[in-house]
């Protein structure tokens, strides 16, 4: 039966997987200061290309991990609690970098999705 657990969970995942695997390289209104793709924006976040790949490898696990805890529910919620850090950050940078709030959008309904999947 498809719940609302479960449409949450796939869209944050597809969502997730869209931005770090399909449009990682590409500009989009949603990045950073002036950034034109992932590398740049967390330059513009004062973050290094190290901690862009931890938080890019962290994302995809936990995208993966609310796909198949569709099947595999013990997933669910470390997934969807990890996922709601890590777009609290995102938020937070955002923030320290003085960007419109439009531009947070993307991550603060990430957050509220992730945080609904937790709830429910």
């Amino acid at each position: 039966m498809l719940t609302l657990q479960v449409i949450l969970q796939v869209v944050i995942a597809l969502g997730v997987l869209n931005v770090w695997l399909v449009r990682a390289g590409k500009a989009t209104p949603w990045r950073g200061g002036g950034a034109t793709n992932m590398k740049e924006e967390f330059a513009v976040y004062g973050l290094s290309e190290s901690v862009m790949k931890v938080v890019g490898g962290l994302k995809i696990l936990f995208a993966l991990m609310l796909l198949v805890g569709i099947w595999v529910p013990v997933l669910v919620l470390p997934a969807a609690a990890g996922m709601a850090v890590l777009m609290t950050g995102a938020v937070m940078m955002h923030v320290k970098v003085k960007d419109a709030p439009q531009k947070s959008l993307p991550a603060f309904t990430m957050l509220v999705m992730s945080v609904l999947v937790i709830v429910l």
